[in-house]
C-alpha cells in the first residue's frame, strides 16, 4: 500500500470537489490488495444473493450490496489510508463519520442508468453551500470502455432540484447538460477517487462479458444524516483490534454477532435503467 501523501492533497482535494464534484489519487493501492477486496467482494455477492434483501437492484444486471467493515480484509487499510483521512478531514471536518461499505456490480448486459444523484440536496447544501458527505470508490478490475465505465457531470453537485424526481433524477428535459458535461472515469486497479454523491452521474452499458465490481466507502460530517440508510456493525472481537484512527470515526454498534444486512439504500429510480 501507497503512504506517502502531500500535506497539502487534502486542500487540494476539497478544492477539486467543491469547484468539480469529484477527485482521485492514482495509485493508492497495490494490485494485490484490490485483488483481495474484489475476492472479498465476490464471496459476499455469492452470499448476499443467496438471502432476501441482500443484494438491491440498480438497473438491470447491475447490484448493490452493503457489508460490515470484518467482511473486507483490508478495511483498515482503506480508512487508514493517509490520502482518505485527509480528505476526509479537509471536506467533512475532524469529526467525520464512517457510515456505509459496501458494492456496486454492473454486469455483462447492464444498461445506462439515468443520471442521478444519490439521495436530495441537504438542507445543509442548499442554505449554506456546505457538502456533508463523500464517496469514496475503488474499482476491482481495470476499466476498460467496453465496461460500463462510470459518468459523471462534473460541477453539478450544487444543482437545485426543484423539478427532480425524488429530489434525486433531473427530467429528461435537461439530459442534454449532463451529457454535455460528461466525463467518463477509467480508473485503474489501485486508484481511488473521491466526490460528493450529489454530483450527477449514472452507470453506462456494460457491452463486455465481465463485471465491474468498484467498492463504495461512504463517510458523513458530523451531523450528517446518511447512517440512516445503512446497518453498518461491528463485532467487540473486530472492534478491540481497531486502532484509534479507525474507531475514532466507525459509527456503527458493537455486537456480538453480526446478522446479515438487508438493504435499506433503494433507490426505485433506477430498478429499470434508463428506459
Amino acid at each position: 500500500m501507497t503512504t506517502a501523501v502531500d500535506p497539502e492533497a487534502g486542500a487540494r482535494a476539497r478544492e477539486a470537489i467543491y469547484a468539480e464534484g469529484i477527485t482521485a489519487l492514482r495509485g493508492a493501492f497495490s494490485v494485490e490488495w484490490v485483488d483481495r477486496m474484489r475476492a472479498d467482494i465476490e464471496t459476499a455477492f455469492t452470499d448476499a444473493r443467496q438471502r432476501p434483501g441482500g443484494a438491491v437492484g440498480r438497473g438491470p444486471n447491475r447490484w448493490y450490496v452493503e457489508i460490515h467493515p470484518e467482511q473486507m480484509s483490508g478495511f483498515v487499510d482503506l480508512v487508514t489510508h493517509p490520502w482518505v483521512m485527509a480528505v476526509c478531514t479537509a471536506v467533512l471536518g475532524a469529526d467525520y463519520r464512517i457510515v456505509e461499505l459496501g458494492f456496486d456490480i454492473p454486469f455483462a448486459g447492464a444498461v445506462n442508468q439515468p443520471w442521478h444523484r444519490d439521495f436530495p440536496m441537504p438542507e445543509v447544501t442548499r442554505r449554506e453551500g456546505r457538502l456533508d458527505s463523500l464517496a469514496f470508490n475503488l474499482t476491482g478490475v481495470d476499466t476498460t470502455d467496453e465496461m460500463g465505465p462510470f459518468e459523471i457531470a462534473p460541477g453539478t453537485q450544487f444543482d437545485d432540484e426543484p423539478d427532480f424526481e425524488h429530489g434525486m433524477f433531473p427530467p429528461r428535459a435537461r439530459y442534454g447538460r449532463y451529457e454535455q458535461l460528461a466525463v467518463r472515469k477509467y480508473p485503474q486497479r489501485g486508484d481511488i477517487s473521491a466526490r460528493s454523491a450529489l454530483t450527477i452521474h449514472r452507470g453506462t452499458v456494460n457491452r463486455s462479458e465481465v463485471s465491474r465490481p468498484v467498492l463504495v466507502l461512504g463517510v458523513d460530517a458530523a451531523g450528517g444524516t446518511n447512517s440512516d440508510k445503512h446497518d453498518l456493525a461491528v463485532t467487540g472481537e473486530f472492534w478491540a483490534t481497531l486502532p484509534a484512527a479507525v474507531r475514532d470515526h466507525l459509527s456503527c454498534p458493537i455486537v456480538d454477532r453480526l446478522t446479515p444486512i438487508t438493504q435499506k439504500h433503494t433507490i426505485e429510480g433506477l430498478v429499470m435503467g434508463d428506459a
